[in-house]
């Protein structure tokens, strides 16, 4: 039986998503680039050294450990909810290895001053959501908000890897009451955005973009509210940079785990 807080977090996830199909808002997510790295900076905020530094520290702890953390550095996410857009892009990129799960993506949205940390499925039951909200809150968002950028993702990247490790832990006191409440909210939203989805559907028929994203969408929800492992990342490719990881991006998956703040 789910606990009240793991429902919550369906629920939430869930009204963001409702939000954003009704909002219509929709971000392109780049193409997954041939050569798969770690950080991808599209908004130019961190010097060459600052993206070289970062790059080769997460490129060096994925070839320890298998896990890959990839950052992405944008603009905005041009009004898409960022826990939905970056559980997308995560998902489409297939961060991580497929039999693992391990994958972590960071987005961060520089004019939004919003920012994002997903993980696969593998990781969650390590860098749970509370954790996730505990590093941006106490470890990244000091550092934006004197807008050192380099050195608030290098603290949540040490975090992170404190997390992975056993260093770091939170507490997390869990309560079952108000079960049923939650579950009947949760089944409402389903009803309710599953009803939308079928009515967009319709109207893209003839827009192929339109139903990969309808898809991409129905997918999310499933993955969110049954826990599925069968959703793989995109096998399209264009160019990347940097020396990469090694052999790439392994089809990891993801369903929602994380949280964001902003500053």
């Amino acid at each position: 039986m789910r606990t009240r807080f793991q429902n919550s977090r369906l629920l939430a996830v869930l009204l963001l998503l409702f939000i954003s199909v009704v909002a219509n808002a929709q971000y392109n997510i780049p193409v997954k680039p041939a050569v798969q790295t770690s950080v991808y900076d599209y908004s130019n905020l961190l010097n060459p050294q600052e993206a070289s530094n970062l790059e080769q520290k997460l490129i060096r702890y994925s070839d320890s450990t298998s896990t890959q953390i990839v950052v992405a550095i944008i603009n905005s996410t041009e009004g898409e909810y960022i826990n939905y857009l970056a559980t997308n892009w995560a998902q489409e990129w297939g961060v991580g290895t497929a039999k693992k799960d391990n994958g972590i993506f960071i987005l961060l949205a520089k004019n939004d001053r919003k920012i994002n940390i997903s993980t696969g499925y593998g990781v969650e039951h390590l860098l749970t959501d509370k954790i996730c909200s505990r590093i941006i809150q106490e470890s990244i968002i000091p550092y934006f908000k004197k807008n050192d950028y380099s050195g608030g993702l290098e603290a949540g990247s040490l975090q992170v890897f404190k997390v992975l490790t056993g260093e770091f832990k939170a507490d997390e006191k869990t309560d079952k009451k108000g079960i049923k409440f939650e579950t009947i909210l949760f089944l409402i939203f389903i009803f309710f955005i599953v009803v939308i989805i079928l009515s967009k559907s319709k109207r893209n028929n003839n827009n192929s973009g339109g139903k990969r994203r309808t898809k991409s969408l129905l997918d999310t929800i499933l993955l969110s509210s049954l826990g599925s492992r069968s959703f793989g990342g995109s096998s399209s490719s264009s160019g990347g940079f940097g020396g990469g990881f090694g052999g790439g991006f392994g089809g990891g998956s993801f369903g929602g785990g994380g949280a964001s703040g902003g500053w």
